[in-house]
């Protein structure tokens, strides 16, 4: 397996353009000339190979026709200079190459790697030598290619994606859109990313997360002059471990009520289970009390499955006030369906003015009418709440995951959370995050109800719906994955999803010594 890079990479994601036009200031305005740039490109990357497959077999390069072909003919030079077993194929004709990229080419047939131009070897010869590799080496499309793969690169691709050998991506996986994750047809799914000046968001989010693999970075000694160049980011990497110093130390002294009330109205006929989840969530991130409004039916049940939570059967909207009144938060949504009773419930919170979390049919009803904009809610679609919120397609949200984000909050205000592998969260005033990292254990109902009342507990606990809305993903993703350890990703359930906060949380309980010292906190 190889190692993963993720606990060094930078926070900052840039867009295409952006990472082209800070290697364009490197070169012009730092002087660094551009082919000794690609040389180390391809040194860093080499060194990545050999450090994830000491023993590769027989390395196989795919090489187009841009600055990224130029780094697969010099990682191919590397290779041959050390020794390993070489095979280079020129996916775009070498007699078109230019510039750096043509230099790149003649320095590795000077150094003895033997070039064979696809278009002499025919298509089955080819997926011969891809199926017979021991690595694949893809830097067949940079990010300056958009939109789907000429037939040559996609039948490529398709070859690579059906070998056994594993893929490392120079910079980009062949036919992923640098900048959203999209992908317009074909796309290599790599195994590794080496990349390189600066991340790409889209390396993170929509089909990131499924064609980059484990994504490590060679910053090539251009980290000051990135800020320099005055491109900024597109957006904000985040993961738990560099997220989770945002939830505060709790005195020795504390008691429930400093951590929040959270009110989960949730479960009508038929969707019991979604607020239990939801509450017990909140109750397990860490919410100093929980109350959930539900079905009257469903009173008992939740009482048996989690009695740390209050629990008030509700038949109509006007009973809602009091709870709402107690509550420093709301969470509503989950299971509430588009009917009479979700209506009324969904009236009442909104008339409210509380801080509150959206999810699940408050976003669909929210859809059905011309929701007015607020700045205290987190707002949780998925992307086919997203398409019904924008009134477009669910094809459109997933070309453009950040876009998509920033277009909600900017209509509905407050804090938008687009769920999804590489989970998004725009508003509040700053670049985008996109949440890095993904679990398919966790694409099955009830999840986004778990998720809920995470971000419900972390908004009552932090008053601050930016922070606890990406926090909140974070958390939920480490629990996932700790869950999945034990479980799998078939068996994955969101109890165990649930049963696993508590322990992602003890790591950022940073108390000063963890001994007992005299009596605890009280109520």
């Amino acid at each position: 397996m190889p190692l993963s890079g993720g606990h060094s990479l930078p926070e900052d994601l840039y867009s295409a353009d952006a990472v082209r036009e800070i290697d364009r200031y490197v070169i012009d305005q730092q002087g660094v000339d551009g082919f000794d740039l690609m040389q180390a490109a391809a040194a860093g990357a080499f060194r990545r190979l050999v450090r994830n497959w000491p023993e590769p077999g027989r390395v196989l390069v795919l090489c187009g026709a841009g600055n990224n072909g130029g780094d697969g003919y010099l990682v191919a030079a590397n290779a041959v200079r050390h020794g390993l077993d070489v095979d280079c194929i020129a996916v775009a004709p070498t007699g078109k190459l230019s510039g750096d990229a043509r230099k790149a080419w003649q320095k590795s047939v000077a150094d003895g790697v033997k070039v064979r131009e696809l278009s002499d070897l025919g298509s089955g010869d080819a997926k011969r030598s891809i199926a017979s590799a021991g690595l694949i080496v893809d830097a067949m499309l940079g990010t300056g290619v958009t939109g789907a793969p000429r037939e040559s690169f996609a039948a490529m691709i398709d070859a690579c994606n059906e070998s056994p050998a594993p893929v490392m991506a120079i910079d980009l996986p062949s036919g992923l859109n640098a900048t959203t994750g999209a992908v317009a047809g074909q796309a290599i799914r790599a195994d590794v990313t080496v990349t390189f000046i600066g991340l790409k968001a889209g390396l993170f989010t929509g089909q990131g997360a499924e064609c980059g693999g484990d994504v490590l970075f060679e910053s090539l000694d251009t980290d000051d002059w990135a800020s320099e160049s005055g491109q900024r980011p597109l957006a904000r990497r985040v993961d738990w471990q560099s997220i989770r110093s945002v939830i505060p130390r709790r005195s020795r002294a504390a008691h429930k009520g400093r951590f929040g009330h959270v009110l989960v109205v949730a479960g009508d006929r038929g969707f019991g289970g979604a607020g239990l989840l939801a509450a017990e969530a909140a109750a397990r991130a860490g919410a100093g009390l929980v109350t959930l409004a539900t079905r009257p039916e469903y009173v008992s049940p939740a009482l048996a499955r989690c009695p740390s939570v209050m629990v008030q059967g509700l038949i109509h909207g006007s009973e809602l006030p009091p709870l709402i009144g107690a509550a420093d938060v709301i969470v509503c949504g989950p299971g509430i369906g588009q009917g009479s009773w979700g209506q009324q419930m969904l009236q009442q919170v909104v008339a409210s003015g509380k801080p509150r979390v959206l999810d699940a049919d408050a976003l669909n009803l929210m859809a059905s009418r011309v929701a007015q904009p607020a700045h205290n809610h987190i707002l949780t679609p998925h992307p086919g709440e997203a398409a019904r919120l924008l009134a477009c397609d669910v094809a459109e949200i997933e070309e453009d995951r950040v876009g998509a984000a920033g277009r909600m909050s900017q209509m509905f205000g407050g804090v938008v959370l687009l769920k999804g592998a590489g989970t998004v969260v725009a508003g509040g005033g700053a670049v985008p995050d996109v949440v890095s990292g993904s679990n398919p254990g966790m694409a099955t109902g009830g999840m986004g109800d778990v998720l809920s009342g995470v971000l419900g507990s972390l908004y009552a606990q932090l008053k601050d719906a930016r922070i606890a809305a990406s926090a909140g993903a974070a958390l939920h993703l480490a629990a996932g994955n700790l869950a999945s350890e034990a479980r799998g990703y078939m068996g994955l359930l969101p109890m165990d999803v649930i049963e696993a906060l508590s322990r992602v949380l003890v790591d950022s309980e940073r108390w000063p010594d963890r001994r007992s010292v005299g009596g605890g906190g009280g109520e």
